[in-house]
């Protein structure tokens, strides 16, 4: 019997902090374009950008941070946020990510949790006054710098030399903090080792180089955005550009024609946004060369259709979680198109995966249970939270990520869903994912969402949201027609919602709880919802 459990080969890991990252490539490529922000009609070559992250260090350096201090950015995508990154590298200071969406409660929290000694934010954008936020958070950082504002020039006039211990690679140098969907959002510290190597990784499954030109609509204070946007470009030398301050699917695909961008990518509903765009057919796609998914779940009929209107060969799907600096598994160049698009790729180079039963045992190829990983990606640990540590890393090593999976006999792996989002219906286990991948196979439907709602007879039913194509029209006695005969009865949904959007985080993750309450208030199914369980 193979059991389920794989082993990436072994390299030499990278034994340098980000700052030395982006010197060395400033070294190699002086004069090559790097970091193009559309919306700030700013183009620097790395020599200068590498230049103007060494002021910000010394501007922090004048703050009169310490080594170790947390410095905060509450920032949608811009230059200054790549520039603080490197610069608190090379201050040894540590950036906390702080999400654009945060209110006042939100930030309050973050702010009193990392005792950051700094926050950089804007004044104001089209989504929110900044400021007034801020002031009504509870919480206040000694410093307080406006990026659009002139307290970020006078913060650079300011600078002074860096005092400060010099950084190794095992310093953590980053914290970002989980979305909290269970209790309060977790601080996550990532160790510069951490950060480097999983970004080097990542160039090498997808061939990135210093000839590519990527496309970043991740934000950063997303994992994918500072790890697989910035740092990844950092390390390849490839020309990073950035659309938009925030995901814009019309300036998005604008980008990638007059940039000629080679690389591009986002989560699952980006993807979809694109393609159901009025205006998709007046663009050129024809440059990209590699088109990543991850994120989220990933329906495969998606990916196909990725393939079909981009007409791109090289389809990308990569799994990981933030805990995991992030990814753990990623297709790879040679893959078969079978397994680009109906797997999440095999396991990362310096990595180990296995799959895991309800004891703790690991479960036979083929069948469904938890996926861990070991190895220098797992995170350092939750900040000041040593029970909550304990319960993700066990004594061995292991982060236990809370996904479902499977692992195939050719070593690729399934992810099936989250452990938490598995419906109990009259005693059957049922998986959304599976619902939602034979949903989206409708030739009407553009993506489907399914989840368990209470129900006071069989604790929970099975209910869906659907998006329909643009110009296409439905009935739900229709969706469960297709439905009869293809999947098993108690898999149809009980519920059925057609819908315009779903509710979503900045970074396009659908939430499945805000669906989950909408429907138990629209339903009246709250009585249902208090019926307590062993």
């Amino acid at each position: 019997m193979t059991f389920s459990y794989a082993r990436g080969p072994e390299q030499p890991l990278i034994e340098k902090t980000i700052h030395e990252v982006v010197r060395e490539t400033a070294l190699r490529f002086p004069d090559r374009e790097g970091i193009v922000s559309r919306h700030q009609n700013r183009r620097l070559t790395w020599s200068e950008f590498h230049s103007e992250s060494e002021k910000v260090a010394r501007g922090l350096a004048g703050l009169g941070l310490k080594t170790q201090d947390r410095v905060g950015v509450w920032a949608s995508n811009c230059v200054e946020w790549m520039l603080l990154q490197v610069a608190c590298s090379q201050a040894n200071l540590v950036l906390v990510n702080v999400n654009p969406a945060y209110r006042a409660h939100d930030l309050g929290y973050v702010l009193r949790k990392s005792g950051m000694k700094a926050l950089f934010l804007r004044e104001s954008d089209a989504r929110a006054n900044y400021r007034e936020i801020l002031e009504q958070a509870g919480s206040r950082p000694d410093h307080v710098i406006y990026l659009d504002q002139p307290s970020w020039d006078e913060m650079i006039a300011d600078g002074r030399p860096v005092t400060s211990d010099p950084a190794s690679p095992g310093d953590v140098n980053n914290i970002q903090y989980t979305s909290g969907t269970t209790g309060s959002p977790k601080g996550v510290l990532l160790t510069h080792r951490n950060l480097v190597n999983n970004a080097a990784l990542y160039n090498q499954r997808i061939g990135m180089t210093a000839s590519d030109r990527f496309l970043l609509c991740m934000p950063m204070y997303h994992c994918a955005g500072c790890v697989l946007g910035s740092l990844a470009c950092y390390l390849s030398g490839a020309t990073l550009v950035m659309g938009s301050a925030q995901f814009d699917p019309l300036a998005v695909m604008q980008a990638i024609h007059d940039e000629r961008l080679t690389v591009g990518g986002g989560v699952p509903t980006m993807l979809i946004a694109q393609l159901d765009h009025p205006e998709f057919s007046k663009f050129d796609f024809s440059s990209l060369r590699v088109m990543m998914c991850g994120g989220a779940p990933v329906p495969v009929e998606l990916m196909k259709r990725v393939g079909e209107r981009i007409g791109i060969r090289e389809l990308v799907i990569v799994y990981g979680q933030t805990e995991a600096s992030p990814i753990i598994t990623a297709s790879k160049h040679d893959d078969t198109l079978e397994q680009r698009v109906q797997t999440v790729g095999s396991v990362m180079p310096n990595t180990e995966v296995k799959i895991v039963g309800p004891a703790g045992e690991t479960v036979p190829v083929g069948e469904q249970g938890e996926l861990c990983t070991r190895g220098y990606l797992v995170m350092k640990g939750y900040d000041q939270e040593p029970e909550a540590t304990a319960r993700a890393i066990d004594k061995e090593g292991w982060l236990h990520t809370g996904d479902l999976a499977s692992m195939r006999p050719d070593g690729y792996f399934n992810i099936t869903g989250r452990a938490k989002e598995m419906i109990i219906r009259g005693g059957e286990n049922i998986f959304p994912r599976e619902i939602e991948e034979f949903l989206i196979t409708h030739p009407k439907i553009s993506d489907a969402q399914v989840l368990g709602v209470p129900d006071a007879k069989l604790g929970e039913a099975v209910s869906c949201w659907i998006r329909l194509k643009p110009g296409e029209s439905a009935t739900e006695d229709e969706i469960r027609e297709f439905c009869k005969s293809k999947i098993a009865h108690f898999k149809i949904p009980q519920y059925f919602r057609f819908v315009d959007a779903f509710p979503m985080t900045v970074t396009g993750k659908i939430q499945k709880y805000a669906i989950r309450e909408i429907e138990i208030k629209e339903r009246h199914l709250e009585s249902a919802a208090t019926i307590q369980t062993a």
